[in-house]
């Protein structure tokens, strides 16, 4: 439809802009004798037809009313170009603002099932600003411009054709210099787009340095470095006004540079009109003449809107190309061709021979040769000195990584052959760092659980020793917590995650150091959560307060990415080394 109505306007355009001929030889009385020819697609059989019946009617009804006559079509005709240009915008629209809609739903997508590797390379600050400025830059570059970019050529085409029609000297003279003029605006596009890529990573290093200032300001405050991170904003804010101002330059330079050139073919076009129209042969008729300029002279302003169009597109691909740097990443954790279902967990977790590393610079391997076994309803505690690889081997059992080496199985089958959905389903893990959304009480726990029912939430809430001071808050179960939970204390924030973990009721949890950051009464109210929790379930603990596990069925003591102890607390305090040394240094004796 947008192409339709836009060839209909373009068309209706073109007539209204040829009734300047025949007004003209009404106006200044031409003489010329018209006679009738058989219709067909030229401008000389249009021209001489129309003037032809125009002559009749000024000889039935005068000229005044000849005048009126053109006046009127004119009027119709410039009406019905502005009507359908209009119908055109209309059904674009949805067009234009469905493309945006889109490409956002495919970034957030993309973002929501991209590996946690990709993010350990990539600086948020960076990715939030492709998915905001670098996608309202292709909403205006390239979204705005469709409009023009399907217009404007068929416009330029249709008046190119009739002005060939109606003069193909003149003609040839506008193919000859146009070119010229488009390849020079060209090269300015390609400068643009540079500097337009330079300019919107800068932009992702501007917000990546403002999250990284809300994220730690407290500490910022506290070792008084208030100064040292003002010149560093303030530096690669320099860095990048420097940057729009190239830009803006070259942006700006193209739409004054397309209307000099634009003159200088005129003024040429001009020039060469004027000696076929005075010169000895007189091939071209004043009015026709007269005609072509008026044609040619609309021809600059779509030809300076595609200039500029061109210009915003490659601006826009500036962006485009930053966006496709996440559309085109890689899920490298995805299931596999015919993967198994699985809704419950049986007998046992087994990790094979399983070494990993993360693959990055300057990183060696993280896990080395780990093999261990994890029999339903057994609880199995992780400990070691930090770096020693505790919370990547919990985090390669819901395959938050992959492995290369080794595999790892559950009811023995590699757990690579599951869904990952139904694989998940059967986890609930707990972490150190409580992440919680901007949300009520009721929507945080019930988070992952759909028809969560408000007696479940509450008994989940009870179970983990939360709802009486949830009960307490201004609005209950409804209260709203604020941005990461914000609005309540660490130990208020773990029993909501339990909380979470408890409605979800999965027979495997992964407990990662969950009482480590809370002060000795939240970490004993929290304690009795987890030991609520862990009721009746397989388990998985990180634990650095060695207090918390004593009572694990079997302690796996990790160092440097491997196993070099393992067994109850009772036998490690007895006949090891690195156990007992840890003991030691957490105890007060």
């Amino acid at each position: 439809m947008n192409v339709l109505f836009n060839a209909l306007s373009v068309i209706f355009s073109l007539f209204s802009l040829t009734m300047v001929a025949p007004f003209l030889n009404v106006l200044f009385s031409q003489e010329t004798k018209y006679h009738q020819m058989p219709w067909n697609l030229s401008v000389k059989s249009l021209f001489n037809n129309f003037n032809y019946f125009l002559s009749k009617f000024i000889v039935d009804h005068g000229k005044m009313e000849a005048i009126e006559l053109i006046a009127g079509l004119v009027v119709l005709l410039f009406f019905l170009k502005n009507l359908f240009r209009y119908l055109a915008m209309y059904f674009i629209s949805p067009i234009r603002n469905g493309v945006i809609r889109d490409l956002r739903n495919k970034m957030y997508e993309k973002i929501l099932y991209l590996p946690l590797t990709y993010f350990s390379e990539e600086r948020k600050g960076d990715l939030m600003s492709r998915m905001t400025s670098d996608v309202q830059e292709i909403e205006w570059s390239i979204m705005m411009s469709l409009e023009v970019i399907f217009r404007e050529p068929f416009t330029i085409f249709i008046f190119l054709a009739t002005m060939l029609m109606m003069s193909p000297q003149l003609s040839l003279v506008v193919f000859i210099l146009l070119p010229v003029a488009g390849l020079i605006i060209g090269q300015i596009g390609k400068s643009l787009r540079k500097t337009s890529h330079k300019s919107q990573a800068k932009m992702g290093l501007l917000l990546s340095n403002i999250e990284e200032t809300l994220s730690g300001l407290c500490i910022i405050k506290a070792f008084t470095s208030e100064i040292f991170f003002k010149e560093k904003f303030q530096k690669l804010n320099e860095e990048y006004r420097k940057l729009m101002v190239r830009l803006y330059r070259k942006r700006d330079l193209s739409s004054p540079l397309s209307e000099f050139l634009g003159a200088v073919v005129m003024v040429t076009v001009m020039y060469f009109g004027g000696k076929l129209v005075l010169g000895e042969s007189a091939s071209l008729e004043p009015s026709l003449f007269i005609a072509f300029v008026v044609i040619f002279s609309q021809l600059i302003p779509p030809a300076k809107s595609f200039t500029e169009a061109y210009s915003n597109v490659q601006k826009g691909l500036a962006s485009a190309e930053r966006i496709n740097k996440i559309l085109d990443a890689e899920i490298t954790i995805r299931d596999v061709e015919h993967p198994i279902h699985i809704s419950d967990f049986n007998h046992s977790i087994e990790y094979r021979n399983v070494s990993f590393a993360y693959l990055r610079e300057g990183t060696g391997w993280v896990l080395r040769d780990i093999n261990l076994k994890i029999e339903k309803g057994k609880t199995i505690a992780l400990v070691g000195q930090s770096g020693s690889g505790k919370t990547t081997l919990a985090d390669l059992l819901p395959r938050f990584y992959d492995l290369e080496h080794g595999e790892i199985m559950i009811d023995g089958e590699n757990i690579k052959d599951y869904r990952l959905h139904d694989l998940r389903k059967l986890m609930g893990i707990v972490t150190q760092e409580s992440i919680l959304f901007n949300d009520t009480v009721f929507n945080n726990i019930a988070f992952g659980v759909e028809n969560a029912k408000e007696e479940d939430v509450i008994a989940a809430a009870k179970i983990a020793n939360a709802h009486d001071f949830i009960t307490e808050m201004s609005q209950g179960y409804q209260t709203n917590i604020g941005d990461r939970g914000g609005k309540m204390s660490g130990g208020q924030r773990q029993r909501i995650s339990i909380a979470r973990a408890v409605l979800k009721n999965p027979p495997i949890l992964i407990l990662d150091e969950a009482t480590s950051s809370l002060d000795t009464e939240s970490e004993r109210l929290v304690q009795d959560a987890l030991i609520n929790l862990m009721k009746n379930r397989t388990v998985l603990v990180i634990a650095h307060r060695l207090s918390t596990i004593q009572h694990a069925d079997e302690i796996i003591v990790m160092q440097k990415g491997e196993i070099v102890e393992r067994g109850s607390h009772a036998f490690l305090i007895e006949g090891s080394t690195v156990y007992k040394r840890l003991y030691d240094l957490q105890s007060f004796n």
